[in-house]
């Protein structure tokens, strides 16, 4: 252990610098830690955008999708007076949007 003050980095802005210098010893450990735990999000959070965009294939509409629903809805089946009925389905903020697409056959 030194008995000397550290040498801040040079990237530390310096306006950093001094209010760390008037922090106590507890709260530079808080702060250490959640500078850590920061740090570790920021970088998952990047890795995670890499991926998704290294993942994220151009989707082709499909031939049936009406103009006014999304390219990213999905069928879904309702069961309506026992009979069954397929609807297109996607989100729009909070709420879940659906579009009638026709019934579904017997032999599916």
């Amino acid at each position: 252990m030194s008995y000397s003050p550290p040498t801040p980095p040079e990237e530390l802005p310096d306006d950093v610098v001094e209010t760390l210098d008037e922090c106590s010893p507890d709260l530079l450990r808080h702060i250490g830690r959640y500078a850590e735990e920061l740090a570790e999000y920021r970088e998952r959070e990047a890795r995670l955008a890499e991926q998704e965009d290294e993942e994220d294939p151009v989707e082709e509409r499909p031939e049936d999708l009406p103009d006014d629903v999304p390219s990213k809805a999905t069928i879904t089946v309702k069961e309506i007076n026992d009979n069954r009925y397929y609807y297109w389905q996607w989100r729009e903020g909070d709420s879940i949007k659906s579009e009638y697409k026709g019934p579904v056959q017997s032999s599916e």
